[in-house]
């Protein structure tokens, strides 16, 4: 009997228009090959969207998201909408009402990638980062007065609640029991003297509830140096909303290409739906050349596969994108002269080769 599942796809802007169509496309032939179905929704909504409607998404589109199965996001930005419209007015909204809590980014040297670090260093790169993704630094609390004057004021607060907490902190150590149970987390109690000294006193409690698993504390300067110095160590690393955030980059760069990073906004509980993207931008310089690179997009099809619990075609899908990097069928983003298509129709049928 198929499997069904609808997913409703928000391509946004720029390359976001051309990868999230390719992706789809190499998961509609993973479902025809491993059993499951996919029905796609796709939304416009965007900065486009925005420029027409003076809104990022139509007041109700929270409800006409709430009952698929997943969200397949691209990517998001215009150099004619401010950033924090943009980020405000469409992926924070979703991430909190549907309480995506979780933030899991793979870091991770797939075969045929180049890592700008030594090899000796580089090729054992493969670990985990959990962000917290609902509060932290990216909270809404403060403003500003005196706007344009020499008094003018800005005032940003940091919200970390137990339960926040918590919460990330135990999905981290429940992920490092099914791998090879190590846990380091992210912090700056020497510098920052309430919330992360809080975020430490949570960790060390929940690190004693999990004996069997290693732990390990680093200030989030000295850990950056890390990620690149010595990235081998890490399993899985939890951290703040912003933490997590500068972090993940720095993985995304270490792997060789911000261009093939993928995210996933997860609801642990499955009571709303979650969300997957990459995390590369919308890229306006290279948008409609048809040579946007699509593994970033298709890495997160994988990923969302997986949370669906279609783990034999999310391994398939990985392996496939492997097997095209080691055929050095490349867009120009990772040094070659391959099309958003060519790489998309290779990926299709390296799958094929997979599932036989």
């Amino acid at each position: 009997m198929t499997r069904d599942y609808r997913i409703a796809t928000i391509p946004g802007d720029g390359i976001g228009r051309e990868v999230v169509p390719a992706a789809a496309s190499v998961l509609d032939r993973a479902g025809a090959l491993f059993g499951f179905e996919i029905e796609w929704t796709e939304f416009d909504w965007s900065c486009a969207y925005y420029a027409e409607h003076g809104c990022m998404m139509p007041a109700d589109g929270l409800d006409l998201l709430r009952d698929f199965d997943q969200i397949f996001l691209g990517a998001v930005g215009s150099p004619e909408v401010p950033d924090d419209v943009s980020l405000w007015g469409l992926l924070i909204p979703i991430r909190r009402a549907f309480q995506q809590y979780i933030n899991l980014r793979p870091v991770t040297l797939l075969p045929g990638m180049t890592s700008p670090l030594r090899k000796d260093i580089a090729e054992s790169i493969d670990f985990l980062v959990v962000r917290e993704n609902n509060e932290g630094e990216y909270s809404e609390i403060g403003g500003r007065l005196y706007r344009g004057t020499p008094q003018e004021i800005a005032v940003q607060e940091a919200v970390f609640t137990r339960i926040g907490v918590e919460r990330v902190m135990r999905y981290a150590f429940a992920l490092a029991k099914s791998r090879r149970k190590n846990v380091a987390s992210a912090t700056k109690s020497n510098g920052i003297i309430h919330t992360m000294p809080f975020w430490d006193e949570v960790f060390r409690d929940i690190s004693i509830e999990h004996p069997d698993v290693e732990t390990s504390q680093h200030h989030i300067d000295a850990l950056a140096a890390k990620f690149v110095l010595a990235p081998a160590q890490f399993d899985v690393v939890v951290a703040s909303n912003l933490f997590g955030d500068i972090l993940t980059d720095i993985g995304a760069a270490i792997i060789g290409s911000i261009g093939i990073g993928a995210s996933g906004n997860i609801n642990p509980e499955g009571d709303f739906p979650s969300m997957f993207e990459s995390v590369h931008g919308s890229a306006p310089d290279i948008a409609g050349l048809g040579i946007a690179n699509p593994l970033g997009q298709v890495w997160a099809g994988s990923m969302m596969l997986d949370h669906m619990g279609e783990a034999t075609a999310a391994a398939a899908v990985k392996e496939a994108m492997s097997r095209t990097l080691l055929s050095d069928i490349r867009t120009p983003d990772l040094g070659g002269d391959a099309t958003t298509a060519d790489v998309t129709q290779s990926l299709i049928t390296t799958l094929e080769e997979v599932a036989r």
